[in-house]
This record gives structure tokens, sequence and C-alpha cells, in this order.
């Protein structure tokens, strides 16, 4: 998949076929959007190409949700669906500014020369979010190209939606997440060095750099690592580790029966159940005592 960042390095295309959107932890809806945008654009004979923004527009408005996917998993999914283009445009003030005529006008139809697009029936876009799907159907039918729209996708009678996934993450319902999102919730990133004071009290732990302030999960869990391809069992603290005064939200990991430097290393933290909320602790004994608990408690549910 070609990865396109920002207008400026976008060429002029032949064609294509489009859809718009956040795609924040590309669920099932969104797989259900992008599996209807490559079968056109393989009947139409055009690359399928998804626009996404680096960031997004509730962030850029002061109204920031906690991801369900940093941009490399995003990338990576949305090929994983066979998605040929993917182009990253910058949310800025400038971009802000854009109103939704000249969105489908100079973007969609001179740069993109857009055969089919396909957005969510709730999708808005353009300054003052004045553009709908009304609009881009009124340019369709004067622009040569079509448009269509995709109705709520249902799973159990549940809408399939970013925050209905985010609900079921803070609520500690991870097989429901699960089908929301069309997989097990993750997070991934490169293991870091940390201030190691868990080895002090018997508990290494290898660091996650989440690089996040919300986050959609908070507290202990019992979670799947995959390192180098191999899966281990263990318990995973996501929070502000409040007993040694952190700042900022971390995930650390104390692994089972393991015993090896990785720093450097690609990590993925598949989450399972939730042993509790985090709390903060008189002292190091405490805490330690805790955490022998979390590990028999996350053993129990692993059946190890």
């Amino acid at each position: 998949m070609h990865l396109i960042r920002g207008l400026h390095n976008l060429k002029k295309l032949s064609g294509c076929a489009l859809t718009i959107g956040n795609f924040d932890g590309v669920h099932s809806g969104h797989q259900e959007i992008i599996r209807r945008l490559t079968g056109k654009a393989k009947e139409l004979g055009v690359p399928s190409v998804v626009i996404s923004f680096s960031v997004t527009p509730q962030t850029f408005f002061g109204r920031p949700k906690a991801r369900l996917s940093n941009f490399r998993d995003k990338h990576i999914l949305l090929e994983s669906l066979g998605v040929d283009k993917h182009l990253l445009i910058r949310f800025n003030k400038t971009f802000s500014e854009t109103s939704a005529n000249s969105f489908i006008e100079k973007i969609i139809v001179e740069q993109l020369n857009a055969r089919y697009c396909l957005i969510g029936d709730d999708f808005r876009f353009g300054k003052g979010r004045l553009g709908d799907f009304s609009l881009l159907e009124k340019y369709a039918k004067l622009s040569d190209f079509s448009a269509n729209k995709l109705g709520d996708i249902r799973i159990k009678g549940q809408r399939v939606s970013s925050s209905a996934i985010r609900s079921c993450l803070a609520l500690g319902e991870f097989d429901n997440a699960e089908q929301l999102l069309g997989r097990p919730y993750s997070i991934s990133g490169l293991i870091a060095h940390g201030a190691k004071q868990g080895r002090t009290i018997g508990f290494p732990t290898i660091n996650i750099g989440i690089r996040r302030n919300l986050s959609p999960v908070l507290g202990v869990f019992a979670v799947l690592v995959e390192i180098n391809s191999v899966t281990y069992y263990g318990v995973c603290n996501v929070g502000k580790r409040p007993t040694v005064g952190g700042e900022k939200n971390l995930l650390e990991v104390f692994l089972f029966d393991f015993d090896q430097e990785v720093y450097g290393e690609h990590a993925t933290v598949t989450f399972k159940c939730r042993v509790r909320e985090e709390k903060k602790f008189a002292s190091f004994d405490e805490l330690k005592a805790q955490i022998a608990e979390d590990v028999k408690s996350a053993k129990r549910f692993f059946n190890i």
C-alpha cells in the first residue's frame, strides 16, 4: 500500500475509488466500508484510496478521545484489507478552514479524480462540518462520479462505532469489544527503558511507549504479549503509577517466566481480562503484595 503523507505529496490520479474518515481502530464497520470500496475499485479498474488524518479533527478542536489504534497499526490494518493508497492529511488550521465545497472540488474531483466515493452515513466534512452525503451526491451528479453511503453496521443489535468500543474497553468488556472490533483489542509499540523500579520489588517489567495522554484502558489486566513471534503470558498495568508519583500514562507488563533483554523490540499487548483498577499504595511493600495477588489472578484466568 502506498502511503501519501500530505496533500503536497499527492500527484493527480487518473481515477480512484475513495473513502474518508478517521478509521480509528479499523473496526468491523470500517472493515465493511473497505470491503465494499476495494470491490468497487476492482470493478472500475482503479486504485482504492483511503483518506485519514494525522491529527483527528476532535483533537485539533480540543476534544480529544482515547485512540483505539496508533498510526502504524491503522496503516497495517488498512493494508491487510487490500487498500491501494492511504492519503494522510494533517488536520491543521489551514485545512480546518477548507469549505466542504472546496474539499470536494479541489481534492476529490481535481486531484483524486474520484470515480466512486463511499462514506459512512454520519460522516461530516469541511469547515463547520457542513459537508454531508447530500452535498457529495449533488457534486457526484455534476462531476461524473458515483457516491454511496453505508448505513449502521450492527452486531447482536449493537451499533458498531469507535465510541461503543471505548465504552466496552473502559468497563473491561473485552469479549464485546472484540466482537465490535473484529479482533482482540491490543496496544503495540517499542519496548523502552523505564525507571526499573519493578525489579527492585521482584517484578521487572517491560515498558511500551504508548505516546498518548488518553488511553481507552486503565488499570491492571491479564494480557498476552507477542515479541519476535513468540507469545507470553503476563499482567499489565496501564496508568500513571500513583504509588511512585507518576504523571503520565505508561504501559508496563510483568511477563511470567521471562528473562530476556528485549529493549527496542516491537511488542503487541493483547488485553484479555481486567484484574482491578489502578490504586495508590502506602508503601512499596503493599504494592509488591498486591502485584503478587494480581499475578495469581491472571494465572487463574489463563489456567496456568
